[in-house]
């Protein structure tokens, strides 16, 4: 189920704010860092993202239709935060969620059926 874009703006306005204070130690979050396309302009996001072989798993709960996707897809690489450390990532894939469940360890894999995510970004850890 994808999120509405209401609540999106909301969370960019008002969650992401504090989310970015804690987000890179959590297990299941993570901050992407990225350049916007067009203004060039650095932003934080801070994401559902799970370890996964290789690199990184991030469910779309709001789609694929974001700004920070169309960023990270645009440039072909980016910075994540995720527990503790700063990894560089490239080849961002988008995947159905049937394709993550087959990557993605038992408990992040029930999480991305029990909320319903339709779509995955998989991040390769440089």
């Amino acid at each position: 189920m994808q999120l509405p874009d209401r609540l999106a703006r909301f969370n960019r306005y008002v969650t992401n704010p504090v989310q970015r204070l804690w987000a890179g130690r959590l297990p299941g979050m993570g901050i992407l860092a990225h350049v916007g396309r067009k203004s060039g302009k650095p932003y934080r996001t801070p994401l559902s993202m799970f370890d996964v072989p290789g690199g990184y798993a991030v469910f779309l709960t709001y789609g694929p239709d974001r700004d920070w996707v169309r960023n990270l897809t645009a440039a072909g690489n980016a910075e994540v935060v995720h527990r503790g450390r700063t990894v560089e990532v490239t080849n961002p894939q988008l995947v159905t969620a049937a394709e993550a469940s087959e990557f993605l360890p038992k408990k992040p894999a029930a999480l991305l059926r029990r909320l319903k995510v339709s779509q995955v970004l998989r991040l390769t850890a440089k």
